[in-house]
């Protein structure tokens, strides 16, 4: 019989607690303990579920085999390296890190240990996601829509790592890897010293092109991915896991029709109810123990942190007019 895996989480705030809830209710684990800064918040953890409150994050290492690292971006490097220089597998959430520099040190720790480093960019396990897969054909324009209230979490970084970086990598993911080849922003600070609001036009090596636009001070909670290709048009709610597929009826015929509907239809899409979190872990767990898993890659978080940065980089090179002009 196989033996639990032993696991961690490093940082039990808003999502560390959510990562510690699964971990504890997976068959084949065992969440061993926790580890924040904040000791009463460890303490609430463990005792919510079921293991120990760490009193420093190299005891819990000693203890573990994997962690999943849910810690403000800008510690994400330091801690990832103490983890993986421990040889222990780490889930560090999304953005891998600050840096390229940074991405390129946790990638060097993870083969120099042998370890699995895999990133929590979830949305790629949303159920909308999933049941689009399968009718993805040369996606040719790509629109992603993510507005959320303003709250001080996550206000440490851009809002491009902070919430558009989800939909990048998504889009990356659709083209099937294609590098960008031009990348045009524009974008905000409002209420925080980074950028608040941002939109990016991205053009991928083939042609195809994404236009994202992300905002942490909107109205209201808005997560939205529209792929239009040759064979349709594909929406996804991110927010409710509903997606719907138009595309031309069998036997159209170029000419025929007097209205939309009897020249396109429009289908349902659909992939099994399952929580994206809980997903995304379980494939953790399966990489470390070396089984097939569909886990996204450092390599691929990586590429995604890339993106995000250059798309950073392109709203400071948008000039702008002197006053009075």
């Amino acid at each position: 019989m196989t033996q639990p895996l032993p696991v961690g989480v490093v940082g039990v705030g808003a999502l560390g607690r959510h990562h510690a809830r699964h971990l504890a209710a997976m068959h084949g684990v065992k969440l061993v303990g926790v580890f924040d800064t904040d000791v009463v918040r460890a303490a609430e953890a463990a005792a919510a579920f079921g293991c120990r409150a760490f009193t420093s994050c190299d005891e819990l290492l000693r203890n573990v085999e994997a962690v999943t690292v849910a810690v403000p971006t800008p510690s994400h490097h330091d801690v990832g390296l103490d983890c993986l220089d421990h040889g222990v597998a780490v889930l560090m959430e999304k953005p891998l890190a600050v840096s390229l520099a940074e991405a390129d040190s946790l990638l060097a720790a993870a083969a120099r240990n042998g370890v699995v480093l895999a990133v929590g960019h979830v949305e790629r396990f949303n159920r909308a996601v999933r049941a689009a897969g399968n009718v993805l054909d040369r996606p040719a324009f790509i629109e992603g829509i993510r507005l959320a209230p303003f709250q001080p979490r996550g206000t440490d970084v851009a809002v491009v790592l902070d919430l558009m970086i989800h939909d990048l990598d998504l889009a990356i993911h659709v083209v099937g890897g294609a590098p960008a080849i031009e990348v045009r922003a524009s974008g905000v600070s409002i209420v925080s010293p980074h950028l608040d609001i941002v939109n990016a036009r991205v053009e991928f090596a083939g042609g195809a092109v994404a236009s994202m636009t992300s905002s942490r001070v909107a109205r209201e909670r808005m997560r939205r991915l529209r792929i239009f290709q040759p064979s349709g048009y594909i929406s996804l709610d991110l927010a409710t896991g509903e997606a719907t597929f138009m595309r031309l009826r069998d036997g159209w015929r170029q000419g025929t029709g007097t209205s939309l509907a009897e020249i396109v239809e429009t289908v349902t899409l659909t992939a099994p109810e399952a929580d994206a979190l809980g997903l995304e872990l379980a494939a953790f767990v399966a990489a470390v123990r070396g089984d097939p898993a569909e886990i996204v890659s450092a390599a691929e978080g990586r590429a995604a942190l890339a993106l995000a940065l250059e798309v950073g980089n392109a709203v400071q090179r948008v000039p702008r007019p002197a006053l009075g002009q």
